[in-house]
């Protein structure tokens, strides 16, 4: 094992990035040891935060926490504050405020997708209908509000407020271009930016902003969640092809229209009468179970995968090269791992 690992570490990045987790898996619990007590500290305080005197509405809210997913938002606050200065209680309000901003947005996404599931769990709306989801996203998001306020944490409020706001534009550029279904490669990157990668440009950057005021160290950060936000977002993108099947359902982008790397590369070099058919099936046919298989293997025919695999890697190793400006620690090291596993995780 020793000189495996001491082969893989003289190869190219590239190399490495595609050969290292044969030989190493990742795991989440390792990569929380330098925050493991922040972690523990901010469940507690994420629960308090979002108690109500509301009975229903507690109870709505107690299921929400109890029904958390991987939390690698918080880690992303946590062990970049790590990396930039001592963690303090500003990083926990941080990472309180994107995660109770995000919930909402999650909750309010269920009753537009009419979703009757999140995570194998069932929606709030599923189970207390559209009128109580919608009030208790904006409950969640008043919380986050007034956390803010509260502590005079305006610095933190702007920055999150913003990804909100990027978020919101993202979704809709998506939706709008979903009925035209002419998205570019320089448009899908639009889109998941805003609608992805400034939500992870966030965490890094509320964790920056939490513990120091250098403003190029604050922007590096965030220029870093971006790259891993663009890298993470390809990866769910390749959920749809098949890449790992006990990811989201086979074929869900391509159901709901949605053109993704993998689809934009395939069609931009197909010839005519190709593209006009796969056009005609995703426009037509999108329900059609045969018809979808029939453009995952076009697109993989194409090398759409491939493609996006390509660049996948190249947003990560960009990545890795802004975090190479801070000091090694423990703290920047399980953050190169979580980098690594959120585009080589199975779902």
């Amino acid at each position: 094992m020793k000189k495996e690992v001491s082969k893989l570490l003289s190869m190219p990045k590239s190399v490495v990035f595609l050969q290292l987790p044969t030989v190493m898996k990742l795991d989440l619990k390792h990569i929380q040891v330098p925050i493991e007590s922040e972690m523990a500290q901010f469940e507690h305080k994420f629960r308090d935060f979002m108690k109500s005197k509301v009975k229903l509405l507690d109870h709505i809210t107690h299921y929400i926490v109890k029904r958390k997913g991987k939390q690698m938002r918080p880690m992303f606050v946590f062990l970049t504050a790590g990396v930039c200065g001592p963690i303090n209680e500003s990083t926990h309000r941080g990472a309180a405020l994107i995660e109770l901003l995000h919930t909402a947005s999650l909750v309010h996404d269920d009753v537009v997708d009419d979703a009757n599931y999140r995570r194998g769990f069932f929606s709030i709306n599923a189970l207390w209908k559209n009128k109580i989801a919608v009030l208790v996203g904006d409950y969640l998001l008043s919380r986050g509000l007034l956390l803010s306020v509260e502590h005079n944490d305006f610095h933190l409020l702007r920055i999150v407020s913003n990804a909100v706001r990027e978020m919101s534009e993202g979704e809709l550029l998506q939706s709008y271009k979903a009925r035209k279904l002419d998205v570019e490669e320089d448009v899908y990157y639009q889109i998941i930016r805003q609608k992805t990668a400034s939500l992870i440009a966030s965490c890094c950057s509320v964790g920056a902003s939490s513990v120091c005021t250098d403003e190029e160290t604050i922007q590096r950060m965030w220029d870093f969640g971006e790259k891993v936000g663009m890298a993470f977002q390809i990866k769910d993108d390749l959920f749809d092809y098949g890449e790992d099947e006990i990811g989201k359902p086979l074929g869900i982008d391509i159901k709901e229209k949605k053109m993704t790397l993998p689809l934009i590369y395939a069609l931009r070099n197909a010839d005519w009468l190709e593209k006009k058919k796969i056009m005609y099936l995703i426009r037509n046919r999108s329900e059609d179970k045969k018809a979808v298989n029939e453009v995952i293997s076009f697109v993989k025919k194409s090398g759409g995968l491939d493609y996006a695999k390509q660049k996948m890697t190249a947003f990560y190793q960009e990545a890795l090269a802004l975090l190479d400006h801070f000091p090694d620690s423990a703290y920047k090291s399980s953050l190169r791992d979580l980098v690594l596993y959120s585009i080589e995780r199975k779902k």
